[in-house]
């Protein structure tokens, strides 16, 4: 890809590893600076920042707890010390308990969602100063169970569908600034969240979903990544208030009807 991003300056928190840290060195190889932001994984957000400054960006690296407001607000003070804009902002962290409705407790939930929906909206709201008269771009990160139900998953899923209303929101209040706002929904990506979720049942989980996508294979990061640096571009200038899928089609199939196609050529007349 091109430096379609020359210039601008990002901000990807969770970038230390999985989706985020594939965005980060996409758009880095597309010309942008990158603040690399990171909870408790320093080693990795260290490589990751060499990663960049070796293509020769500029990198940043943050350690902010986003369930923290008061961390939030110094990862952003931080930025303003080093930097006088940002240009891109992108909203990819994220983490929750994998449980059923019935065994969540109350900080189950608080946590879930002060790290997935407070901290974006205290994020937008620092942000947003620091992108000046020619606008920028903020990219939320979705996901599959927000429009499906998924096993343990209510929790996040519910939380992510927050982060798309949010969104839809944000790009009408922010779109006469000249601010594109857009969610992106991968299917299922091959990360380590991925592995975690499913646990011993990884690999079945893996052979379903292949069977069931019609590209026949989990996305990866860089699929992800990629599309992240388009949305973040000039070429998606007039794209606003939109949810992404980038599933390799795996929410146009029929799931369990899928069988159904044992019967295709067959006659059904009645």
């Amino acid at each position: 890809m091109s430096e379609v991003l020359a210039g601008k300056r990002a901000l990807i928190t969770g970038s230390s590893r999985g989706i985020g840290r594939a965005t980060a060195l996409a758009m880095a190889r597309a010309g942008a600076d990158i603040v690399v932001h990171y909870h408790r994984q320093r080693d990795l957000a260290n490589q990751v920042a060499a990663d960049i400054r070796h293509l020769g960006r500029e990198a940043l690296v943050i350690s902010a707890n986003l369930e923290d407001l008061t961390d939030v607000e110094r990862m952003f003070d931080n930025i303003r010390e080093h930097w006088d804009r940002l240009d891109i902002f992108m909203a990819n962290a994220a983490a929750t308990a994998f449980k059923p409705l019935a065994d969540i407790k109350p900080y189950h939930l608080e946590r879930t969602y002060r790290l997935t929906v407070h901290s974006l909206v205290q994020s937008v709201q620092r942000a947003v100063p620091l992108m000046g008269p020619s606008g920028g771009r903020i990219l939320t990160m979705s996901g599959h169970g927000t429009s499906f139900t998924i096993p343990v998953y209510a929790t996040i899923g519910s939380a992510k569908a927050a982060v798309e209303t949010l969104t839809r929101y944000l790009a009408y209040e922010l779109g006469p600034r000249q601010i594109t706002c857009n969610t992106i929904a991968p299917g299922v990506v091959e990360t380590d969240s991925a592995r975690f979720y499913m646990g011993a049942r990884y690999e079945e989980f893996v052979d379903a979903v292949t069977r069931e996508t019609p590209l026949g294979r989990l996305a990866r990061p860089k699929d992800i990544a990629d599309v992240a640096v388009f949305l973040a571009s000039d070429a998606a200038r007039f794209i606003t208030g939109q949810v992404i899928r980038v599933d390799g089609g795996l929410t146009i199939t029929s799931g369990p009807f899928e069988i159904t196609k044992a019967l295709e050529g067959s006659d059904h007349s009645m």
